[in-house]
């Protein structure tokens, strides 16, 4: 018998994509209405005149009366329409939001609504581009071009009929008159920066239509059924239980401690990113900064967690422990963490490097864990996996939380770099520096480059060797070393 899922958590991120939809669609049905809805007319557009076109201000004034919500509600609500597909602009194509001025929009036919399902396929998007290169010569936009050079690789054995489609689409394009030749290119060029959207864009459709199934539908009671709800009857019963009042307690305080230092519910400096497209904050904030903000380095002192858990944290408490001779400690967890992280190809190398460098007789960094502890992860070294040394992680850990980090608090490292921290001010940005900040907009760096850039900053790190430590230990071997005999 295959138990499909032993907990049956129907929890918010399990309801269905295709629910939130159908309500949208019938508020999209109410803004159509030719008495009620949002007022449409013919607007000119350059040369032409675009019919049934909507402004901004409109949509955003309607949904503010139909929700009897404020303006900055009722434009998110309109964004969230535009990013689905539902609403697109005629202008601004590359930002898929509500402006709210006389910028142009109009109703997506119901053919390109989500709801419809069809599904978005590399030929048809193959085509698309195949189509834009034949009516802008050669001119795309840098990701389309990367798009286009990339499914032409991938597609050369079908390309010949890619191309032919293109041209027949574009030739029964031109036979249409303007306005509706306009209305139908912004139409489907919409389609596609919803499906396949530029980088660096957040995408509505990420996680598709159906998110698993709809948690309100009766399911069958098979045997598999009965078999799932006992499994969860029995982790319920054996599941530790703590006061509601205790676990309330816990997450008031976890909230007050971290409201300050969330962008999205308190003021966020220089600026928050993510309205304003201003790339400051992310620079101020990188993980190897030479000089943190004062909100960050706060944060250290919430717990030992979040000082570890931030790599300019972990360089300062580094340079701290240096000086206490104890830097091995600090050294030995983030080998650890290394272990459990890395590539499995590497786990027995890696495991042996750390047990020669910390753990073994005469190590030149040797560790001081009990002898349980010891014995534990040398019988476990025999056969080694990713978790074989957190018995010995654990008990380091322990160690510099309770011993080291107090100290670390209280030491002129730590109020020297609470001294240096800056407080950046405040950007206000007016609307057209809004605009330009986007246009700029870029896509993040790669994980992977992240990754190597700090494999990088280890590297140097490991070079800076305390030349002091290495002379005291080649004197002491030089002492302890037996004289040479006489000849």
């Amino acid at each position: 018998m295959t138990i499909r899922n032993t907990l049956r958590d129907h929890g918010q991120r399990y309801r269905p994509r295709m629910a939130c939809l159908k309500k949208t669609e019938k508020v999209l049905l109410e803004m159509q209405d030719p008495k009620t809805g949002v007022r449409s007319q013919p607007q000119r557009l350059v040369i032409t005149t675009i019919p049934h076109a909507i402004t901004g201000e409109d949509i955003i004034a309607w949904l503010a009366d139909r929700f009897q919500v404020d303006t900055q509600e009722a434009r998110t609500f309109g964004s969230m329409l535009v990013a689905l597909g539902y609403i697109y602009p005629l202008q601004d194509h590359k930002r898929l939001v509500i402006k709210p001025d006389v910028s142009l929009y109009r109703f997506q036919t119901p053919y390109f609504w989500p709801t419809q399902q069809w599904p978005v396929e590399d030929t048809d998007y193959a085509i698309y581009l195949a189509k834009r290169n034949i009516r802008k010569k050669g001119i795309l936009e840098l990701h389309e071009q990367e798009h286009y050079n990339r499914l032409h690789k991938w597609m050369n054995h079908k390309w010949d009929f890619i191309v032919m489609q293109a041209k027949e689409q574009y030739r029964a394009a031109k036979e249409r008159k303007k306005p509706d030749r306009v209305v139908f290119d912004c139409q489907e060029r919409a389609y596609w920066v919803v499906h396949r959207p530029p980088p660096g864009t957040v995408s509505a459709m990420d996680y598709g239509l159906d998110r698993l199934t709809d948690p309100n539908s009766d399911e069958a009671k098979t045997p598999d059924f009965y078999e799932r709800i006992m499994i969860f009857t029995q982790q319920s019963i054996m599941r530790p239980r703590v006061k509601s009042s205790v676990s309330i307690g816990a997450l008031v305080k976890y909230c007050g401690t971290y409201n300050n230092h969330d962008p999205f519910l308190f003021k966020c400096l220089p600026s928050n990113p993510w309205l304003t497209d201003d790339v400051t904050y992310w620079n101020l904030n990188m993980p190897c900064v030479e000089i943190p903000t004062k909100m960050r380095v706060e944060r250290w002192t919430f717990s030992f967690a979040e000082l570890l858990s931030d790599p300019r944290g972990r360089d300062d408490f580094r340079l701290f422990l240096k000086k206490e001779f104890s830097g091995e400690n600090l050294a030995f967890w983030e080998g650890c963490e290394d272990l459990k992280w890395g590539e499995a190809a590497t786990i027995k190398e890696k495991a042996e490097h750390i047990y020669k460098t910390f753990l073994a007789r005469g190590a030149p960094r040797w560790i001081n864990i009990d002898g349980k502890t010891m014995e534990v992860t040398v019988k476990g070294l025999k056969h080694p996996h990713r978790y074989v040394l957190d018995p010995a992680q654990t008990h380091i850990y322990m160690l510099m939380k309770k011993d080291s980090y107090g100290r670390y608090q209280k030491s002129p490292v730590f109020k020297d770099t609470v001294k240096k921290a800056i407080c950046p001010e405040e950007h206000n940005f007016s609307v057209a520096q809004l605009e330009q900040n986007a246009k700029k907009r870029r896509p993040s760096l790669s994980p992977i480059i992240l990754r190597q850039m700090e494999k990088e900053q280890r590297a140097k790190m490991a070079a800076n060797v305390d030349i002091t430590q290495v002379m005291s230990k080649l004197s002491k071997q030089g002492k302890e070393a037996p004289p040479p005999p006489k000849k």
